[in-house]
């Protein structure tokens, strides 16, 4: 099953280290967490939740190479699809 971006801003929003006016509406695949309000704390907790979450496994060094939203879906995906 697909990892889509209405399920990565479920658990952008209920994760920790952003402030609660940040909008996640609309496409924002090719916006940096940065640009969200998102720490590199925060990213590793977002990232630690969708490994947990879909079953997978994120190195620390990948997850320090995301920059973008979609960055973090294509990851998810191919992991999924790995695992097929």
């Amino acid at each position: 099953m697909q990892f889509l971006l209405d399920d990565l801003v479920r658990i952008m929003r209920s994760s920790a280290g952003v402030d609660d006016s940040v909008d996640l509406t609309g496409d924002i695949a090719d916006v940096s967490f940065t640009d969200l309000g998102y720490d590199s704390l925060a990213v590793l907790e977002i990232t630690g939740r969708v490994a947990r979450e879909r079953q997978i496994a994120l190195t620390d060094d990948e997850v320090q190479e995301l920059y973008t939203v979609r960055e973090l879906l294509d990851l998810v995906n191919s992991r999924l699809g790995e695992r097929v």
